[in-house]
């Protein structure tokens, strides 16, 4: 088993995303699961996308045994620096505006759209 004696933040996490390189946070522990992707039952996009943010409610959600819970430990680098919650805020706000930014463009469009069709609809009577 690993030694803890790494720590690391959720941006240190974050960076590594790729199917090259992956690591996620589960219960306070970060995990470099590159090399197990592959062999994920679920597939490597559960995965992917449960990177750059903590990943304890999806891994638990998933109901993963015993064995699962013991495989996993084998991947362990490190534990989760919580001493610094400016940059999990920081990085909590950069996710929230990049989410606004992508939901807000479907009801502009729908919006726009909308508008283009009542006004060539009013046009043609």
């Amino acid at each position: 088993m690993p030694t803890l004696s790494n720590c690391y933040t959720m941006q240190d996490a974050s960076l590594h995303s790729t199917k090259d390189d992956c690591w996620i946070v589960v219960d306070g522990k970060v995990y470099d699961v590159t090399q197990y992707l592959d062999d994920h039952p679920g597939g490597d996009d559960v995965i992917l996308g449960a990177t750059g943010k903590d990943a304890t409610d999806e891994f638990e959600d998933a109901g993963h045994s015993k064995s699962a819970r013991e495989l996993m430990e084998q991947y362990c680098i490190g534990e989760l620096d919580t001493s610094s919650p400016i940059s999990t805020k920081k990085h909590f706000s950069e996710n929230f505006m990049q989410l606004t930014k992508q939901y807000w463009a479907v009801p502009v469009a729908v919006v726009g759209i909308s508008i283009v069709v009542g006004f060539l609809y009013l046009r043609r009577k």
